[in-house]
């Protein structure tokens, strides 16, 4: 719709979901390390506002320049909103239901995925690829708007200097972290893009929609996101990440196993798949928001996670168009995802090992 409004080619087009998704994960953190210590509530207020302008904007924009500068904005004020937003309700919630408030975010998300995109596009179809932005921006109106009313003011974060917040990128306990979230999403988000090529295969079921096993995949998704929050308020987050790392990596292993054997056996792996895989990120974040917190940049952290799940998703599907390249068997796809996921579990366990020395200087940092 947007190649015949703007006369240009569906490749083309594309680079507005490029221009959205390298602004989200790029300039986020950007602007998320300049947002003073006192203005985390403006913070976020200001980002959803600049996300629901921009989003009208792209809407009435008239030429494709103008649209995709819009959609960066968009990328931008959507990043920064996440990264705040998950601060915020870190920072409003008990800390014994911490896990839960951040699961209900993730949720959100996983929500949007399986009922936003479908529904977008059914109203761009019937209306114009115009209507989708425009329920976008009246969706975020009505969040700006419970905001402004019901936000309390959120507590000062620890001020401290662009060079300090930078220093974050020395911490060998996020580090692991981030990198942990990179490997499961090589693994989950690179698999993800290629979940038809496997299952049009003649030899694992030669499935002629993948549309079903998107949406279980997104459903189990939902599912998961939400489940997990009373989870990471009861159990270790270390424990809980390792635990999801395994079972992402079964999971995978199994897509061809069971794709062999059934098209419908093969449903169960991928609503495993999708709920651990977006459950994941909910113990992810607590755990980040926990290291930095005496920081002052446990926002910071959230947004580089966020990068490290986009620069993720963009090497897990160039690694899956190589192997193609390759004219290697398709399994090998899932196969090596699952080997990914592997090498992320065997990575948690640094931060299983450093659990007892983190204890003693979180002990050490409050007694001072």
């Amino acid at each position: 719709m947007i190649e015949a409004s703007f006369s240009v080619s569906v490749a083309v087009a594309a680079q507005l979901v490029t221009a959205f998704t390298l602004a989200y994960g790029l300039g986020s953190p950007i602007v998320v390390a300049l947002t003073p210590a006192h203005r985390q509530r403006t913070g976020l207020l200001l980002s959803l506002g600049l996300f629901v302008i921009a989003n009208a904007a792209s809407a009435l924009a008239e030429s494709f320049t103008a649209l995709m500068v819009w959609r960066a904005i968009a990328g931008i004020g959507a990043g920064v909103y996440l990264a705040m937003g998950i601060g915020a309700a870190a920072a409003v919630s008990a800390p014994e239901r911490r896990g839960k408030a951040i699961a209900i975010i993730m949720g959100g998300m996983a929500s949007g995925v399986v009922l936003g995109v479908p529904l977008g596009l059914l109203i761009a179809e019937q209306m114009g690829w115009q209507s989708a932005l425009w329920l976008v921006a009246i969706l975020g109106s009505m969040a700006f708007t419970g905001l402004l009313l019901k936000l309390p003011a959120l507590p000062a974060a620890t001020a401290s200097s662009l060079g300090k917040k930078l220093a974050i990128l020395s911490d060998g306990h996020v580090l692991v972290i981030l990198t942990v979230s990179l490997l499961a999403a090589i693994a989950s988000l690179g698999m993800y893009t290629f979940i038809a090529p496997l299952l049009a295969d003649t030899a694992y079921g030669a499935v002629r929609s993948v549309t079903p096993y998107l949406w279980i995949w997104g459903i189990g998704g939902v599912v998961g996101s939400f489940l997990i929050g009373p989870l990471v308020d009861r159990l270790k987050g270390p424990n809980l990440i390792f635990a999801i790392m395994l079972v992402l990596a079964v999971s995978l292993f199994l897509l061809p196993l069971t794709a062999a054997l059934s098209a419908w056996l093969v449903m169960l792996p991928i609503v495993l798949w999708g709920a651990v895989g977006w459950a994941l990120q909910v113990p992810q974040n607590n755990e980040l928001i926990r290291a930095r917190q005496a920081q002052g940049d446990g926002n910071l952290a959230i947004a580089l996670n966020e990068s490290a799940l986009y620069l993720g998703s963009a090497i897990g599907a160039a690694a899956g168009g190589f192997l193609l390249l390759l004219q290697l068997p398709v399994w090998t796809l899932a196969t090596c995802a699952g080997g990914v996921a592997v090498l992320g579990a065997l990575l948690q366990i640094v931060n299983l090992r450093r659990q007892p020395a983190l204890a003693i200087e979180t002990q050490a940092s409050s007694c001072n």
